[in-house]
């Protein structure tokens, strides 16, 4: 059987996915990525260059499946909202992935930025209103994002009983009433 540098490429990608989000860059081993992809250690060096190289793969491939699977859409950022929650509540590694991103980058520029922020710029469109747009959107995607990284606070202080689709309607009427401020002028 002849060597397939595609499909090896696509298990690294997943291995170190799962790796990254369990255990972040920091704590995420090569070792373990190579051996859940059933690679040599020299094959993730190869195509990805060193762990950091491969962190910012993973989060290419997770930002274009997430802008594939939840496009920015029309001017109904509740919609969009609850596609986004569907989307991480489907696939809780995501999140995760994004939690580890700022974690351990904190403030400074991430891997794909400028692609990412343009990404970000398509969904103005969702966030329309009188206000500014890029704040109803970032407290849109904060709503999505906290309601479902932190599952203890949501217990805590909704009751063990609230379920995520009760949640899911709750964001999405929140982010239909987000107040909408004048939005922000140029200084001179």
């Amino acid at each position: 059987m002849a060597y397939d540098s595609t499909a090896t490429k696509e298990r690294i990608l997943t291995a170190a996915a799962a790796e990254f989000a369990a255990h972040g860059v920091a704590g995420a081993r090569v070792d373990r990525i190579a051996a859940q992809a059933r690679a040599n250690k020299r094959a993730i060096y190869d195509y990805f260059g060193d762990k950091d190289k491969l962190f910012a793969a993973v989060l290419e491939r997770l930002m274009a499946d997430l802008a594939e699977a939840v496009p920015p859409g029309d001017d109904d950022l509740p919609a969009y909202a609850e596609r986004l929650f569907d989307y991480h509540r489907a696939h809780p590694e995501a999140l995760r992935l994004l939690m580890w991103e700022a974690l351990e980058l904190g403030d400074g520029p991430v891997p794909g930025e400028e692609a990412r922020t343009r990404h970000y710029q398509d969904k103005l469109q969702a966030a329309q209103g009188s206000g500014d747009p890029r704040t109803r959107l970032f407290f849109a995607l904060g709503l999505v994002g906290w309601s479902l990284a932190m599952p203890q606070l949501r217990r805590m202080v909704l009751g063990p009983d609230h379920s995520l689709d009760e949640l899911r309607s709750d964001i999405a009427r929140t982010v239909g009433t987000l107040p909408t401020a004048p939005a922000p002028t140029e200084q001179a």
